[in-house]
């Protein structure tokens, strides 16, 4: 090429990004006085700033900069990252209408489109999770009580774990099976064998979705999704898999409706089913089969992998600190001894228990961003004015690890919620739900299987790790949307 061609390209090249510069200046400060932040980049935004694979790092490295309240560019897009216990409460407590829309990620609006319960918004959100928190809570009151389906689950897993005979194992499955049994009990009116072919499959789906999507290639389809749609690579594979698990669905709804009786709904299904019945004239309706579906989705994901993912973390820890471990052992033969299940009851006088599994969740952080919110409409927030529907990340993280708070943060220390005489200590900064009218709904279920599932298997089983305890590697193997520990093996030796 010509010298004097090379440099038009290259001042059209410049040009071309003062334009862009300008446009996302001009959409960020035309609508309102966003935050401080870095500045961004033509197409990428702040990306260079951002590390995908730890990203709530680097927004905290962000925020001793910029401050609580800052703005960062996904490619063109602003998000306001909300940093610090307080600033979160003001927010998502103080102020939670304002706050209380769900923001967007690309890569999920490519599935579900805005329907179900955990990314809708309106009145389809309000009319969906009242819905389903009533569902939730009326099985929990049937015949046969949440709590009793988990007693039983556990009991199954104990059979399982039984069969390792103390040799090595990865209990990603085990565990996934157990949890994912409980609210698929729930919704499908099923227990799953644990080698049923198609239940095995639609967990390794669920579990691959989960992979792809909190790994770079699902962060930067989130950022950059033109681009990313056109560039080969796993990312793809989460419609793909999203597709078989409707399918799966599908086929379940189908034959709940050959086999339903209105006047003994099984599970989530029937009573949804019976609802679009009673609003089939009601154009407007949200009980529609696109938001049963995806609700289901909602319910089955939600309900498996964020539980099964914080016991496997959980048993990981307890590897590294036996000392908490025996502990636990000595306070379940105090309080329930050998000869009988653990109960719920059980949890207020198991206060060394309770503070172990709560700092379980405090130090994994599990999802360290919360899932986005967004602003309703133009909100001026502290000094700064927010446009309608920009996206808020609220950095859980930064509650979960306040020095202030949880003294050594970054240390695994249960004392972090225990009262100097040995009570169960309760934090406010304690956002492992979430907070706000946008925690999760299924926290009350969670809650229950983590405390019977870890429980029942420390009241049988005492866990042996394959390496030295100071060897362990409790960082997580993939730190964006969610954190997710390393894969390890272990072995569970009957006490």
């Amino acid at each position: 090429m010509e010298p004097l061609g090379t440099v038009t390209l290259f001042l059209a090249f410049c040009i071309s990004c003062l334009l862009l510069l300008a446009v996302v200046r001009s959409r960020t400060q035309g609508k309102g006085r966003l935050p401080p932040g870095p500045t961004p980049l033509p197409l990428v935004g702040n990306f260079l700033q951002l590390k995908t694979t730890f990203l709530s790092k680097a927004l905290q490295q962000l925020s001793e900069k910029y401050g609580p309240v800052f703005t960062v560019h996904f490619g063109g897009d602003p998000v306001v990252v909300l940093h610090g216990y307080d600033v979160l409460k003001e927010a998502l407590i103080d102020r939670a209408d304002e706050f209380a829309p769900r923001g967007r990620l690309a890569l999920v609006d490519k599935v579900n489109k805005g329907r179900g319960i955990i990314f809708s918004n309106g009145e389809r959100w309000k009319v969906l999770r009242r819905f389903t928190l009533t569902t939730l809570r009326n099985f929990g009151m049937g015949k046969k009580s949440i709590e009793e389906r988990i007693q039983e689950e556990a009991q199954y897993l104990l059979e399982k774990l039984r069969d390792t005979k103390g040799k090595p194992f990865d209990p990603t499955f085990l565990l996934g099976c157990a949890t994912s049994n409980i609210i698929c009990s729930i919704v499908f009116a099923t227990h799953f064998d644990y080698q049923d072919e198609r239940f095995l499959a639609l967990l390794d789906l669920l579990n691959e979705n989960l992979k792809t999507f909190s790994s770079p290639w699902g962060q930067l389809s989130n950022i950059f999704p033109t681009l990313m749609n056109l560039i080969p690579g796993p990312h793809h594979t989460i419609e793909k898999n999203t597709q078989k698990m409707e399918d799966f669905v599908l086929e379940a709804t189908k034959q709940h409706k050959d086999t339903l009786d209105p006047n003994a709904p099984r599970d989530f299904i029937d009573c949804f089913l019976i609802k679009m019945e009673q609003e089939k004239k009601n154009g407007a309706s949200e009980f529609t089969p696109e938001n049963m579906l995806t609700s289901i989705l909602d319910l089955f994901g939600a309900g498996t992998e964020t539980t099964s993912t914080t016991l496997r973390y959980g048993l990981l820890i307890l590897q590294k600190y036996p000392e908490v471990e025996e502990k636990v052992h000595e306070e379940i033969d105090r309080v329930v001894g050998r000869a009988r299940a653990p109960c719920i009851a059980d949890r207020g006088q198991m206060p060394y228990t309770d503070a172990v599994i709560h700092e379980i969740q405090r130090f994994i952080s599990l999802v360290p961003l919360s899932v986005p919110h967004a602003v309703a409409k133009d909100t001026t927030f502290r000094q700064y004015i927010i446009p309608k529907g920009t996206t808020i990340f609220p950095v859980l993280t930064s509650a979960l690890y306040d020095s202030k708070e949880f003294p050594n943060p970054t240390e695994f220390d249960p004392q972090h919620f225990l009262n100097k005489d040995g009570t169960f200590r309760k934090s406010d900064y304690f956002m492992a739900f979430s907070a706000g009218k946008r925690i999760c709904a299924g926290e009350g279920l969670a809650r229950m299987e983590l405390f019977h599932f870890l429980t029942t298997i420390l009241q049988h089983f005492k866990l042996k790790p394959l390496q030295d305890p100071k060897d362990i590697d409790l960082s997580p193997l993939i730190s964006s949307t969610n954190n997710l520990p390393r894969p390890y093996q272990l072995c569970v030796l009957p006490r």
